[in-house]
């Protein structure tokens, strides 16, 4: 059982574990020991967190997300299996709780008046400045 927050915890059978041989460089060891971890939720699946919730979900996994529905977190940053567990665990919970929090909804609002008379102030100057650019006419 994976504790998210107070009111949100996920069960073992939505988790599945799985391990590889790690790829990089680790000498002998790396041939012999699965350390690599390859964790999968089953987020569309998952009675424990609202249909929003696995909306933001999918868009903050991007390519982890699976067709199925499926969450995979792959880990080999360390050469302990214990220890890229609990990175994938921690990475999993993380992402979790950046979904659990609604974006703040975004009210258009309108340009001032005086910002308005500004530019368009500005935007007078400097017209008068590229207009004195012009050719220089020589009197005779």
């Amino acid at each position: 059982m994976l504790q998210i927050t107070n009111d949100i915890t996920i069960e073992d059978w939505e988790l599945t574990e799985h391990f590889t041989r790690a790829s990089g460089p680790g000498g002998q060891n790396v041939n012999k020991v699965s350390t690599a971890v390859e964790l999968r939720f089953e987020a569309e699946r998952s009675p424990h967190l609202a249909d929003a919730v696995k909306r933001r979900l999918k868009r903050l996994a991007g390519r982890r997300w699976t067709t199925e529905g499926a969450l995979v977190i792959r880990v080999e940053d360390t050469r302990h299996q214990a220890r890229n567990r609990e990175i994938a665990r921690e990475r999993l919970t993380e992402l979790i709780r950046k979904a659990l929090v609604t974006p703040k909804r975004r009210i258009p609002t309108r340009p001032s008046l005086g910002s308005k008379k500004r530019r368009l102030k500005a935007k007078k100057v400097r017209g008068e400045v590229k207009a004195l650019r012009g050719k220089v006419e020589r009197e005779e």
